[in-house]
């Protein structure tokens, strides 16, 4: 076994989405009979071209959801070893990625402005390498991963 790889510490970021596939059919559903009834009264009225627009509401509804379930799994993992820092990247629309970095030259920095108290992006940074990590993720749970983050690179190595 190789204890220059063993693990110290390791983070499974993925973004956080509150509507379930359940919802999801329910309120599809729901859009689908509002443009149904809008679009019959239309049609009653003699404007039946409306009819289609109301079609292209439900499908526009429906492409945004499956867009936003694809940004759903996303995930990232940062793993730090004895030596190394790893960040790799898996997107549905990627191929996965994978960095990796000299656990010694890696600094964290979070974009920070505490008068106007916005947090910005979360960077990984090693020489002239600077990558943003959990742009998912809401601003406190930045704030609280670059805490962890620096924790643990600061750990003593073994």
């Amino acid at each position: 076994m190789d204890q220059g790889n063993s693990k110290v510490w390791q983070a499974t970021l993925t973004p956080h989405r509150s509507l379930d596939r359940k919802g999801f059919y329910l309120l599809m559903g729901l859009v689908a009979l509002v443009n149904l009834i809008v679009a019959g009264m239309f049609v009653a009225l003699g404007a039946w071209p409306i009819a289609g627009f109301a079609g292209l509401d439900v499908l526009l509804v429906w492409w945004a959801f499956r867009m936003n379930f694809a940004d759903a799994r996303k995930l990232e993992r940062i793993s730090i070893t004895e030596h190394e820092l790893v960040l790799e990247r898996e997107s549905e629309r990627r191929p996965p990625q994978q960095l990796r970095f000299v656990r010694r030259w890696v600094r964290v920095e979070l974009e920070e402005d505490r008068e106007r108290e916005l947090i910005g992006q979360l960077l990984l940074v090693s020489g002239r390498t600077r990558v943003a990590v959990g742009e998912f993720l809401a601003p406190e749970e930045r704030k609280t991963l670059a805490q962890a983050l620096k924790s643990a690179l600061a750990v003593p190595r073994i």
